[in-house]
C-alpha cells in the first residue's frame, strides 16, 4: 500500500503531495523620485525583522493618513525594498475606498487574488465566506506580502487577511481602522505632512535637471502653499519643471492667486484639502483647451480606470490625438498611467475633474459624452459575447455613431481579457445609465451577462441586475424584463438563493406566456425544474422538464431539448425511477453525441454510470464514468472533473478496486475544497467512508461519515445528511448499537417528508435496521 495523505485534516489513502502554487508578482512599479520618509521606512522595517533578524508576530500593518500624504507611495517603496523577504510572491489591490464611485468589495478582491494563486477563474467560490476560507488555505504555509491600498472600512480588509504567520498585510487608509488593531493585532503607522526639509527635497528631486537651482526660501514658500503634501508637491514641481525659464516668484504668485479664489469659495474647514484643490486648479488652468476638456470629461467616466479607446469615445476625439492628450495629463501628474493605454485618477483628482465637468460643460454636453462611452462599452461587450457565449442570442442594438469606434476581438482569449479588464467599468456603466438612459442600462446588463468572464463574482451582477430590471420595467420592454428575470434566477441558484430564483423564473414564465414566446416559456420551465431538482421536489422537477422538452422540439431548438432530456433523466434517477431514467438518458446521450456537445455527453454519462451501478452492471458503470472523466479532463474543467470523479469512485468501489476508489475520492475532495463546494466535498467524504467500511477499517470510515453528516447539516441538505447518517449507523452498529439506532432514527426523521420511491425504499430499509438494532 502507498503512504497515506492528509487533506483538510482527514486521512486519505492515495499517492502524491501538494504542488507548489504560482508566485504572483502584482506590485505596481516603484515610485519614481521617492525621497525621504526615512523614519517611516525604519518603522516598517521593524515589522518584519527584529534586531537579530528574527521574524516578529505582527502580520497586519496599517499606514493611515490624510488624502495626498503619500501613503501609497510609501507602501510601494517599502514593498519593493522587502519583496525578497516574501519568496512566495506579492498580491496587490486598490480597494478604492475613497473614490467617487463604488469601492472594490472584499469579494471582488478575492476574485482577483484567487486566480493569481492558481484557482481557475471559473472555479472561484461565489460565496464570500467560502472564497475567504479557500484564500486562507492557499496562503496558510506561504510567505507572501499582501498590499491592500485605499481601504475605507475594516469590512473591506478582514476577509483578505491570511490566517498563517508567514504573510504580512500592508493596508493604506485615510481611516485609522481601529478594529484591525483591536481584533487582528495590527500595527498602525500614521503618516502626516512632510517636514519642511523633506518637502523641499521632494521639490528639488522632481525639478532636478529641468531648472537652475531655485532659492531655498522660495522653495519653502512653495512647499507651504502645497501644505507639504506629496501629491500637491509633485504636481507643483512638475509645473515648475515644465517651465524652466519662468521665475519661481511668478509660479508662486499664480498659486497664491488660485489660493485666494479657493478661499473665497470655500468654508476653510480643512486647510490641507484647500491647499490640494488650489494646486489642482493651478495645474488644470495651465492645460491646453483640448487637454482640459478631456480631463474634465474623464471625470464623468463611470469606472475608476479606463483605456485609451474609452477615453476617445468619451471625448469624441480620434484615438491618436486622444493618446497625445492623455500623455499631457500624465506629464502634468493629473493622471496616472497604469500600463499600455491604461489610466486612472487619484481619487481626489477624479472628484476635482467631475466638479469641473459639472461647472464647465452643459447638461447636454455631459449627457452626450456619457452616452458615447456607455455605447462604447455596450458594443464592446456585444463583440466579446461572440467569443465568450457564441450560442447565446445577441441583443438587437442600435449601431454606434461615427465618433464611437467599437472594440473587435481576434479570438477567445482577447475577448476574455477585455471582459476581465473592463468588468468593473461595465458594472458601473449599468449604474450610470439607470434612470437617465434606461434602455442602455438594461441592454448593458443583458449583453454583459453573456460576456461575463468566469472570474466575475455572481453577486456583483445580481446587484446591477436588479437595477437593470427596474430600468426595463420603466422602458416598458416585457421581453427585456423576462430576460433579466431569467438571468437573475440563474445567478440566484449559483449562490444558493433558491426561493429568490424560483420567484424570478416564475415571473419570467408568466411574461413569456403572455407574450407568446414558446422558446422563452420552455427555458423558464426547464429552469424552474432545476430549482425543484435542487430542492429534491422530484415530481415537480420532472413535470417541468417534461413540459419544456416538446416546446423546445417544436421550436427547433435541439440543444436545449437535449439538455432538458438530461435533466429529466436526473430527476427520474434521483427519485429511484430507474427504468424511466434509463430510457430518457439513452435519448439524451444520442442527442448530445449527434450535436457534438461534450459537456452534455459527459453529464449524461455520469447519470448512466449511476444507473448501471444500481442495475448490477459495475463494469458498464466504470466505463461510463471513465468516459465522462476523460471529457472533463479534455475540457480542463475542474468542476466537472471533481463531480464526475465521485461516480468513478463509486464504480471502482463496487468492483473491489478500493485503492483506485480512494484515489478518486481523494482527488474529488481536494478539487471541491479548492473550488469551495462543500456539498460535493462531503459527497466525496461519504464515498471514502463507504470504501473504508468495505476495507473493514471502521474508525476511519466513521470519521469520514461524521464529517459528511456535519457538512450536509450545516448546508441544510436534509437528504444527503440522512444518507450520511445511514452510512455512519452502518459502520458503528456492531460496536455501538445504541448510537447506530440514534443515527438511523435521525435519518428517518429527515426523510419523512419525501414521497419519491427512493425515499420510500430508504425509509423501509432504515426501519428494518432499527428493528434489528
Amino acid at each position: 500500500m502507498q503512504a497515506g495523505r492528509v487533506t483538510g485534516g482527514i486521512h486519505f489513502h492515495g499517492p502524491g503531495g501538494e504542488q507548489t502554487g504560482p508566485q504572483p508578482r502584482q506590485l505596481p512599479a516603484d515610485v519614481h523620485g521617492f525621497v525621504n520618509r526615512v523614519h517611516e521606512l525604519d518603522q516598517l522595517n521593524a515589522v518584519v525583522a527584529g534586531e537579530n533578524g528574527d521574524p516578529l508576530v505582527i502580520c497586519v500593518c496599517v499606514i493611515a493618513g490624510t488624502a495626498g500624504a503619500g501613503k501609497t507611495s510609501l507602501a510601494l517603496r517599502w514593498a519593493h525594498q522587502v519583496q525578497d523577504r516574501f519568496p512566495d510572491g506579492q498580491l496587490y489591490v486598490n480597494l478604492r475606498g475613497y473614490d467617487p464611485g463604488e469601492p472594490v468589495t472584499a469579494q471582488e478582491a478575492l476574485h482577483r487574488f484567487l486566480p493569481a494563486l492558481g484557482v481557475p477563474a471559473g472555479s472561484v467560490p461565489q460565496d464570500i465566506d467560502a472564497a475567504a476560507a479557500l484564500y486562507r488555505s492557499l496562503l496558510a504555509d506561504r510567505q507572501m506580502l499582501v498590499v491592500l491600498d485605499n481601504a475605507a472600512t475594516v469590512g473591506q480588509v478582514r476577509p483578505l487577511l491570511p490566517g498563517g504567520p508567514g504573510c504580512l498585510v500592508l493596508v493604506t487608509s485615510r481611516s485609522r481602522l481601529s478594529g484591525l488593531a483591536v481584533r487582528d493585532g495590527a500595527r498602525r503607522l500614521t503618516l502626516g505632512t512632510l517636514p519642511q526639509a523633506e518637502a523641499v527635497a521632494l521639490l528639488r528631486a522632481v525639478t532636478s535637471g529641468h531648472r537652475a537651482e531655485d532659492d531655498l526660501e522660495k522653495l519653502t514658500e512653495l512647499a507651504d502653499l502645497c501644505a507639504r503634501l506629496p501629491l500637491a508637491l509633485r504636481i507643483a514641481a512638475e509645473r515648475a519643471a515644465s517651465r524652466p525659464h519662468l521665475r519661481l516668484d511668478d509660479l508662486i504668485a499664480d498659486l497664491r492667486d488660485e489660493s485666494a479664489l479657493w478661499d473665497a469659495l470655500s468654508t476653510g474647514d480643512d486647510e490641507e484639502a484647500e491647499a490640494v484643490r488650489t494646486v489642482f486648479a493651478w495645474s488644470y488652468r495651465a492645460l491646453s483647451e483640448q487637454a482640459a476638456r478631456l480631463f474634465r470629461l474623464l471625470g464623468l467616466h463611470p469606472g475608476p480606470e479606463f483605456g485609451l479607446r474609452a477615453a476617445a469615445a468619451l471625448a469624441a476625439v480620434p484615438v491618436p490625438r486622444t493618446r497625445q492628450l492623455l500623455d499631457s495629463l500624465v506629464n502634468a501628474h493629473l493622471l496616472e498611467q497604469m500600463g499600455p493605454d491604461r489610466y486612472q485618477f487619484h481619487d481626489l483628482l477624479r472628484a476635482y475633474a467631475t466638479d469641473q465637468a459639472n461647472h464647465e460643460e452643459t447638461a447636454g454636453e455631459r449627457e452626450a459624452a456619457l452616452y458615447r462611452v456607455l455605447d462604447w462599452y455596450l458594443h464592446g461587450a456585444d463583440a466579446a459575447q461572440t467569443w465568450i457565449s457564441p450560442d447565446e442570442q445577441h441583443a438587437a442594438l442600435t449601431p454606434s455613431g461615427d465618433d464611437v469606434r467599437s472594440s473587435e476581438f481576434a479570438d477567445y482569449d482577447s475577448a476574455v481579457d477585455w471582459a476581465e479588464r473592463e468588468h468593473t467599468n461595465l458594472l458601473q456603466a449599468i449604474r450610470a445609465a439607470a434612470g437617465t438612459a434606461d434602455r442602455m442600462a438594461w441592454q448593458l446588463a443583458v449583453v454583459f451577462w453573456n460576456a461575463r468572464p468566469s472570474s466575475a463574482p455572481v453577486t456583483e451582477w445580481l446587484a446591477v441586475g436588479d437595477i437593470a430590471l427596474e430600468a426595463a420595467r420603466r422602458s416598458g420592454d416585457r421581453h427585456a424584463e423576462a430576460q433579466l428575470l431569467t438571468h437573475l434566477g440563474r445567478d440566484n441558484v449559483r449562490v444558493d438563493r433558491l426561493s429568490e430564483a424560483l420567484d424570478c423564473h416564475r415571473r419570467a414564465l408568466e411574461i413569456r406566456r403572455e407574450t407568446a414566446d414558446p422558446v422563452g416559456e420552455a427555458t423558464s420551465l426547464n429552469l424552474i425544474g432545476l430549482v425543484h431538482l435542487r430542492r429534491r421536489q422530484l415530481t415537480s422537477a420532472a413535470d417541468h422538464f417534461a413540459q419544456a422538452i416538446p416546446l423546445f422540439q417544436e421550436a427547433d431548438s435541439p440543444p436545449w431539448a437535449a439538455i432538458a432530456l438530461s435533466n429529466l433523466a436526473s430527476a427520474h434517477y434521483s427519485a429511484g425511477r430507474s427504468a424511466a431514467a434509463s430510457t430518457v438518458a439513452g435519448e439524451a446521450l444520442s442527442a448530445h453525441r449527434a450535436m457534438d456537445n461534450p459537456r452534455g455527453e459527459g453529464n449524461i454519462l455520469r447519470v448512466m454510470s449511476c444507473l448501471q451501478l444500481e442495475e448490477g452492471r459495475p463494469e458498464a458503470a466504470l466505463n461510463s464514468a471513465q468516459q465522462a472523466l476523460d471529457i472533463a479532463l479534455s475540457l480542463r474543467d475542474d468542476r466537472l472533473e471533481g463531480y464526475w470523479l465521485i461516480a468513478l469512485g463509486d464504480a471502482q468501489r463496487s468492483l473491489g478496486k478500493h485503492d483506485d476508489a480512494l484515489t478518486s475520492y481523494q482527488r474529488s475532495a481536494a478539487l471541491h475544497r479548492r473550488l469551495g463546494n462543500r456539498s460535493r466535498e462531503a459527497l466525496a467524504w461519504y464515498g471514502a467512508g463507504q470504501t473504508y467500511q468495505a476495507l473493514e477499517r471502521g474508525s476511519e470510515a466513521a470519521r469520514f461519515h461524521r464529517r459528511a453528516v456535519a457538512a450536509h447539516r450545516e448546508l441544510g441538505d436534509t437528504w444527503q445528511e440522512a444518507v450520511a447518517l445511514d452510512g455512519l449507523a452502518g459502520v458503528v452498529v456492531t460496536d455501538d448499537p445504541g448510537a447506530a439506532a440514534g443515527h438511523w432514527t435521525a435519518a428517518l426523521e429527515l426523510v419523512r417528508g419525501y414521497d419519491d420511491p427512493r425515499a420510500a425504499a430508504m425509509r423501509e430499509r432504515v426501519e428494518a435496521a432499527l428493528g434489528r438494532a
